[in-house]
């Protein structure tokens, strides 16, 4: 009973972190719209620097893409914890006796929702400006689906680590974009191989991988960072 009623406590944590942080972040409207409109940006400008030719845009329509989402997801990234660690409320996290790896998942899984998903909903329209061939707007929807969690929750080990810096922007995109590289690659693979023929199969099982082996491993990191750094 005693078992039961502590797994119904951290049940209840989790939720109201996971609330909070929604909460949170439907106020402060601007943490929500920056990473959009930075992803909408970058997306767009590349044909104005490359080449408006649909043959050319087809080719790169895949990495574009891909590459927009992670630095968007970047930019998302300094608001993780920046406000927990400036008011205190990180404090009482670490304090709390719940398991801090399901209270930073909690985090991770609510920053993705607020920036992360709407990247994957509109990639699709992006993908169809850049000329993407139709049969791969899909795939490309599956693999950013996958893939953008990982960005979270890998680039949420680099914020922990530097939550208690003052300037943190390049240090924090050199420990995170190493961690990126493979998802990106998988990524990007995934709908040009797909193209040629490919299995998707394939690609799939490994971003389901990546997904799983980092919701396993990187809410522990961070929360050993966060551990590390506010104490």
């Amino acid at each position: 009973m005693v078992e039961t009623a502590a797994q119904t406590s951290t049940a209840q944590a989790f939720l109201a972190t996971l609330k909070r942080d929604l909460l949170i972040a439907y106020k402060r409207k601007n943490d929500m719209v920056n990473p959009f409109m930075f992803f909408l940006i970058v997306a767009t400008l590349f044909p104005i620097g490359i080449s408006p030719e649909p043959e050319r845009l087809s080719e790169i329509a895949a990495g574009v893409l891909w590459i927009s989402a992670l630095l968007a997801s970047l930019l998302a990234m300094d608001n993780l914890y920046r406000a927990d660690y400036e008011d205190g409320s990180l404090e009482q996290l670490l304090l709390s006796p719940h398991p801090l790896y399901f209270m930073v998942l909690a985090k991770n899984i609510a920053h993705w929702l607020v920036s992360g998903l709407p990247v994957v909903l509109v990639s699709p329209l992006i993908a169809y400006m850049l000329s993407l061939p139709e049969g791969s707007f899909g795939v490309l929807f599956l693999t950013l689906l996958l893939g953008t969690p990982v960005l979270s929750l890998l680039g949420s080990i680099g914020v922990a680590l530097t939550v208690g810096l003052g300037s943190r922007g390049l240090i924090l995109a050199m420990i995170t974009l190493p961690m990126c590289v493979p998802v990106l690659i998988a990524g990007t693979l995934a709908v040009e191989q797909t193209q040629n023929g490919a299995s998707l199969m394939g690609f799939l099982a490994i971003e389901a991988a990546m997904l799983l082996a980092a919701l396993t491993l990187a809410p522990l990191a961070s929360a050993a960072a966060l551990r590390i750094s506010v104490n």
